[in-house]
């Protein structure tokens, strides 16, 4: 469940509009290019982008970025590090992280049921901020009993179990600031 291989984002969603270009930028007003700091929607990257000419985006707007037809997004400068991203992107941030996991729910539930281990002392689950050895052991025990359901059913099987979701979401963030070199959640 490591990712490893080089991965594209689809869609994302903006996390701030800035029309007139990054406000530190020192070129002149006909230089500068809108750009939108955006979060992808599947593998969490962080990405600039440039809209089409004419084209406003708002926070919180799906947009495709794909190889077809791209109705609102120009082009893709890249990849932009947590530390760039705007003042109104970091407070959108969490929340949308939070709000992708509940749409998608069965997918991390998924990562309960199937995760592995990293090497002989480490294993994927123990990456999970506030979760050890003794909850990982008694993860591993009860899905071997019977495969997660929800998130409610993990805290319910699992005595003293942090919030699951919250812990994803603090994973994310983590990796999203290059704090560890496995990635459990974003991709690279």
């Amino acid at each position: 469940m490591i990712r490893r291989e080089i991965v594209r984002e689809e869609e994302a969603i903006v996390l701030d509009f800035l029309p007139n270009g990054y406000p530190f930028d020192k070129r002149p007003m006909h230089m500068k290019t809108p750009i939108a700091q955006a979060l992808g929607k599947k593998y969490f990257i962080l990405l600039e982008l440039v809209p089409k000419k004419g084209v406003h985006l708002q926070l919180r707007e799906d947009v495709y970025m794909g190889e077809g037809k791209r109705d609102k997004i120009h082009h893709i400068l890249g990849k932009i590090p947590l530390s760039k991203l705007t003042q109104t992107a970091t407070m959108e941030l969490d929340g949308l992280i939070r709000e992708l996991i509940e749409k998608d729910e069965q997918r991390f539930v998924e990562f309960f049921n199937k995760a592995g281990p990293i090497n002989t002392r480490r294993h994927q689950m123990e990456l999970l901020p506030g979760i050890g050895k003794r909850h990982m052991w008694e993860i591993l025990k009860e899905r071997e009993k019977e495969p997660f359901k929800s998130f409610d059913d993990i805290k319910s099987r699992v005595k003293l179990m942090p919030d699951p979701e919250k812990a994803i979401v603090k994973r994310i963030l983590a990796e999203l600031e290059g704090e560890d070199k496995h990635r459990l959640f974003v991709g690279v």
